[in-house]
């Protein structure tokens, strides 16, 4: 027993107060932790939402067009592949061919239109334009300076996709804007190829160009991340 202000207090009395003390405090803790939970729920909740509107909306506007355009339609990547390199360039070559600006000049408008649309644009993070080829390069397969090459080969070709995109359709201001903070242009040479079922690498399918999106999910989560970081 202690002696407080002329009170004897029992040990079991301390020992009730600290558990009540200690109650408190692990209310507040799983207070937080659920409302910490809450939010990283309605960010999933909302990041699956806004990529099943996205992918509806690309199916609506493209699908009757994908099997023409030699293109296929990624739900997981959202993303808008162009498969048929021999519509795309020449080999070697960044210049777009004829029939690829017939492509794109029926493509792009209506791709721009949706992705500018009131009820995607803020949730769109980025748009990626990614070129892609094989491994071979004048007979060499995948040696660094085949890799470099085809880095740069297929870097050009990006850049002109992405300058024909911007520069070939009216666009409002605003729009234009929104697009050149937006679009990007990636080279990835042989990095991300295609292969057969029986694991050789697929020449013609590894030639390609794609239109990805991200939405801002993944930033809204680390900034969830680095919030939490600080408070503890």
């Amino acid at each position: 027993m202690s002696k407080k202000n002329g009170y004897w207090v029992s040990a079991a009395d301390i020992m009730s107060a600290m558990m009540i003390v200690f109650l408190f405090i692990s209310v507040a803790f799983l207070a937080e932790i659920q409302d910490q939970q809450q939010v990283t729920n309605g960010l999933v909740q909302g990041y699956a939402e806004t990529k099943g509107n996205i992918n509806k909306a690309l199916h609506q506007e493209f699908d009757k067009d994908l099997g023409r355009w030699g293109a296929t339609l990624d739900d997981e990547n959202m993303s808008i592949s162009f498969e048929d390199p021999d519509v795309l360039f020449a080999p070697g070559s960044a210049e777009l061919s004829p029939r690829f600006q017939e492509i794109l000049n029926d493509f792009l408008p209506r791709y721009i239109e949706l992705l500018t649309r009131p009820e995607y644009r803020d949730s769109i993070q980025e748009v990626r334009i990614e070129g892609h080829t094989s491994s071979e390069w004048h007979g060499e397969l995948g040696t660094d300076n085949s890799y470099f090459n085809n880095m740069d080969l297929s870097q050009q070709r990006t850049r002109t996709v992405l300058q024909y995109m911007l520069t070939q359709f009216p666009l409002n201001p605003d729009n234009k804007a929104w697009m050149m903070k937006k679009i990007t242009a990636n080279g990835l040479s042989f990095s991300q190829r295609k292969y057969t079922s029986d694991g050789q690498e697929d020449m013609q399918r590894s030639r390609r160009v794609e239109f990805r999106i991200r939405t801002n999910a993944e930033e809204k989560m680390e900034q969830l991340k680095e919030n939490y970081d600080k408070n503890h």
